[in-house]
């Protein structure tokens, strides 16, 4: 299951952790973040203990999307190490986003 992020615990799950971190900016009225979800929950479980893939809803944690410039979603923030890596904006297949996580991972 993917993990959920809040503005609250960005800093210390996100920019505070070694590795790979995958964030979905997503929202409840979004269409495409909506069929992007199945995709998301599918890498958080293929990628357990290589990687962590969560979603961050903007609606209830504004500060997180303004601080990354994010004006249209889904986006993907991809960090290692704490620091942002890659942003992706839009639909995506799994393979690419796979090809974009893995491409971090050692």
């Amino acid at each position: 299951m993917a993990y959920e992020f809040s503005d609250a615990s960005f800093h210390a799950e996100v920019l505070g952790k070694e590795g790979v971190t995958v964030v979905d900016l997503w929202a409840e009225w979004c269409g495409p973040c909506i069929a992007m979800s199945p995709v998301v929950e599918q890498l958080a479980t293929e990628y357990e203990g290589k990687a962590v893939i969560g979603k961050l809803n903007i609606d209830h944690n504004p500060e997180t999307p303004t601080n990354y410039n994010v004006r249209g979603i889904p986006t993907f923030l991809i960090f290692k190490g704490g620091e942002l890596k890659e942003k992706l904006i839009g639909m995506h297949s799994k393979q690419s986003l796979k090809a974009k996580i893995d491409a971090f991972i050692d």
